[in-house]
């Protein structure tokens, strides 16, 4: 049966399996019950999964006669965030919530290797990674480094994001970068607390931060090439906790985005230049501490095409667009990138209205794009395990 003919089939399980999952929304590396869901799904397509890379990471492996190997990629945690949707599988767990869509992700890869467990005909070996821990701990790296790529051996790997915002069922994706690298800062300012009515007598960190902050963004205004993108964001200021004391203590914390490491050197040293003079001019200690966290997401243009060309054989070619400029957002899905050639591709989710906004409270999946997710991956597949390397 042609997945065209088959997902319909099987979409009411598939929405139940989303709604499911929504229900059970688990942090970075606590995805215990969501890997257990996903692997007792696996065992009964007929799959042997392999649990524990990543710590709650799960992988199976189908294989059929030679040829080459591929990696696709699903992400499986949620976000801390307290849900508001109202909807009756809303989440049961108390500040945790599928707000980002890994909810259908995970389905839509299961889907996928339900079919080819059941209809698959290839040669070659497709490998089912469902990672943990991608909302800003850096999962698919944790991955890397138990040993991903050395236990299943792959010539690419791809990813697969739901994007509200694009029209439903639109798939949309461009060469070189697709998302941004992105870092965390946090500055700490130390100095004399005083009493409100004297500030004289005190350091003031508090003027002293707004001073960083508005500072801050004179990197982008003038130490960046108008014609490179970049982002500085203060995110946080905590300080103080009464109406009539200056502190003796503050903290900003924020993050930065870039799309090359030339660009992450110039804000670096911009930002540590600027905390300098202010902690200087305002006679206070000042700690910067510059974390590097994600790389950019660069796809490689070999399986960009194909990732592009495998949307068109389940959508209309209008409805496959390429991306004029990469989205400030990150991904750690650029990890795996880094070691292997692949792609990342967006699937429309439709309109933001009510809340179908990444990220937020009130945010849902899109049932709807399930089953055209499940018939991209099999034809994805299909396509990289027939197509060879020049």
């Amino acid at each position: 049966m042609s997945p065209g003919d088959y997902f319909p089939t099987i979409e009411d399980e598939l929405i139940d399996w989303r709604h499911r999952l929504h229900r059970h929304p688990e942090l970075a590396y606590q995805e215990h019950w969501t890997a257990n869901f996903i692997a007792e799904q696996l065992i009964r397509f007929g799959y042997a999964p392999h649990r524990g890379l990543g710590g709650t990471g799960v992988v199976a492996s189908i294989a059929r006669g030679e040829g080459p190997s591929i990696g696709l990629r699903a992400d499986m945690d949620g976000l801390p965030v307290t849900e508001q949707t109202g909807l009756p599988y809303a989440s049961l767990n108390a500040g945790s919530m599928h707000a980002c869509g890994h909810d259908g992700h995970i389905v839509m890869l299961l889907a996928a290797a339900r079919w080819f467990a059941a209809h698959g005909e290839f040669a070659g070996t497709i490998n089912f990674i469902f990672q943990p821990a991608e909302e800003g701990e850096a999962g698919a790296a944790a991955m890397m480094r138990d040993g991903l790529f050395e236990a299943f051996p792959m010539r690419e790997v791809y990813g697969l994001h739901n994007w509200p915002g694009l029209p439903e069922g639109q798939f949309a994706g461009r060469p070189g970068a697709q998302m941004a690298a992105f870092d965390t800062f946090e500055i700490n300012l130390s100095g004399r607390g005083a009493h409100a009515a004297m500030p004289h007598m005190g350091q003031d960190v508090l003027l002293a931060a707004s001073h960083i902050q508005s500072q801050l963004q004179s990197i982008v205004a003038r130490a960046v090439d108008p014609l490179q993108t970049a982002v500085v964001s203060v995110t946080q200021i905590h300080g103080g906790d009464s109406w009539n004391v200056l502190p003796a203590q503050a903290v900003l914390r924020g993050c930065t985005r870039h799309l090359d490491t030339g660009l992450q050197s110039i804000i670096q040293e911009r930002m540590r230049a600027i905390v300098a003079g202010v902690a200087d001019s305002f006679g206070i200690s000042v700690e910067l501490h510059y974390q590097p966290r994600y790389p950019a997401t660069i796809n490689s243009v070999r399986e960009i095409g194909i990732a592009m060309a495998a949307a068109t054989d389940i959508v209309t070619s209008e409805s496959v667009i390429e991306l004029p400029f990469p989205s400030m957002a990150s991904e750690d899905f650029a990890f795996m990138l880094q070691a292997r050639p692949g792609a990342y591709l967006w699937l429309g989710a439709g309109s933001t209205d009510g809340g179908r906004v990444l990220h937020s409270s009130r945010f849902d999946f899109n049932d709807r794009i399930l089953t055209i997710g499940a018939r991209w991956w099999v034809a994805l597949a299909l396509r990289a395990l027939s197509t060879d390397r020049d």
